[in-house]
């Protein structure tokens, strides 16, 4: 729901006060992904946000049971409609869905194999935004990416450098606990060092404002809109899903994009302000990846990208790989950069623009309207996304127009009592 309501869904949550009282309301976002594409939002994995695990137990604490149960739950929406078992599937997320994305294209891609056609999901391709994927690499990043920013200088580069050693080396031993924990610590340390108000964007002087999702869906007429069980208490990021994901955080599924790169399209986009896993962060796994291509790819234009005749950002491809850079964002590229965000996502998919070269093996196949399947993925601030085209239909989004109505700023079901600077 962070997704929908504040990143790239038709609305976003917005805050304004009236005699210290603050009041939530919602207003078209100009980025939409649903330009074209529908969205669809799930909670995920079990725990998260409305979903529901009756025991810590049922949350899964590896990616094969986070993909198994993604691959079931679409399977089953898909068989919802004949029209939608033809059209492709687009795979899309951020920040932790950096490993959830590609789990869930690898898994969908061997489980087909050996399934008949009409069972199959239509896999056309994956996109990962801002993602952690191959942890060991990543976390090696940071003293260099903040020295080179001028944000620490040469002594705590290297006081940094000796945590994110020590983080490395915990990992290769398979000491995934301890190994999370180091990591925690190298990004505890770099916030210290810097005093940024947030690694995710280091423009802010204040962190991303995602809690007005979580107030906006406190309210038991917006749950009941939603469908959502009235004693749920939303939050952004689930401590218990974080707990059961503790041992899962430093393992790396860069194998699984090689594995995808190879059997279907891959676009890999990052907010250039990012200092959690941003440029620097993602093209040093890049470079290490094993796939036929990977030199080609180093060795391709990397063209300038303009969207309105601005400057959105830097465009490089090669065959089924493509790589985004995405201007004056941060970890959250569709709040940062709503419009741009919305013509990287469409181009990528419709092949055009920057992304038109012709090289792509698979070509989307029955490009029409999209049905686009959001799913909110707590914990760290991340998503993961299906688009399916449809053929000949309306895009099926949710009618928030109620909700709007609901959250009129004159209506005090919808005003909380706080303080502009308390």
């Amino acid at each position: 729901m962070l997704g929908n309501f504040y990143e790239l869904g038709p609305y976003r949550v917005s805050s304004s006060f009236r005699q210290n009282v603050e009041h939530l309301s919602l207003e078209p976002n100009p980025g939409s992904w649903n330009r074209i594409f529908g969205l669809l939002f799930l909670d995920n994995p079990i725990g998260t946000g409305f979903s529901i695990a009756s025991t810590p137990d049922e949350i899964p604490r590896n990616q094969h049971d986070v993909a198994k149960h993604l691959f079931k739950a679409t399977r089953e929406f898909v068989a919802l409609d004949p029209l939608f078992k033809t059209r492709p599937i687009y795979l899309t997320g951020e920040s932790y869905a950096g490993k959830y994305v590609p789990a869930f294209g690898y898994y969908t891609v061997k489980k087909n194999a050996g399934l008949p056609k009409s069972r199959q999901l239509n896999l056309a391709g994956v996109a990962i935004g801002n993602g952690l994927t191959d942890p060991d690499t990543q976390v090696g990043t940071h003293a260099l990416s903040a020295y080179y920013s001028g944000l620490i200088n040469e002594k705590q580069k290297t006081q940094l450098e000796s945590l994110q050693k020590e983080a490395i080396r915990l990992t290769k031993n398979g000491n995934w606990s301890a190994a999370t924990s180091a990591r925690s610590r190298v990004l505890g340390m770099l916030t210290n060092m810097t005093g940024l108000a947030t690694l995710y964007d280091f423009r802010r002087l204040k962190p991303y404002e995602d809690e007005l999702v979580a107030k906006f869906l406190s309210n038991v007429d917006i749950k009941r809109a939603l469908k959502a069980n009235d004693s749920i208490a939303f939050e952004v990021c689930s401590d218990s899903v974080g707990k059961a994901l503790h041992e899962d955080v430093m393992k790396s599924v860069k194998y699984m994009v090689e594995f995808l790169v190879k059997n279907t399209k891959v676009l890999l986009y990052q907010g250039q302000c990012d200092l959690r896993d941003g440029v620097v962060s993602t093209e040093a796994w890049m470079k290490k990846m094993k796939w036929d291509e990977i030199d080609k790819f180093l060795e391709a234009e990397r063209k300038v990208w303009r969207v309105n005749d601005g400057l959105a950002g830097y465009v490089q491809k090669w065959e089924s790989l493509s790589h985004v850079v995405v201007m004056n964002a941060g970890h959250l590229v569709p709040t940062d950069q709503a419009v741009n965000s919305q013509v990287m996502i469409e181009d990528w998919v419709l092949e055009k623009g920057l992304f038109a070269t012709g090289q792509i093996k698979q070509k989307p196949r029955n490009i029409g309207n999209f049905f686009h399947l959001f799913q909110v993925l707590t914990p760290l601030r991340k998503f993961l996304a299906l688009l399916l085209p449809a053929i000949g239909s309306k895009n099926r989004t949710m009618d928030l127009m109620p909700l709007r109505k609901l959250c009129d700023n004159g209506d005090p079901k919808f005003s909380i009592e706080k303080k502009k600077n308390s």
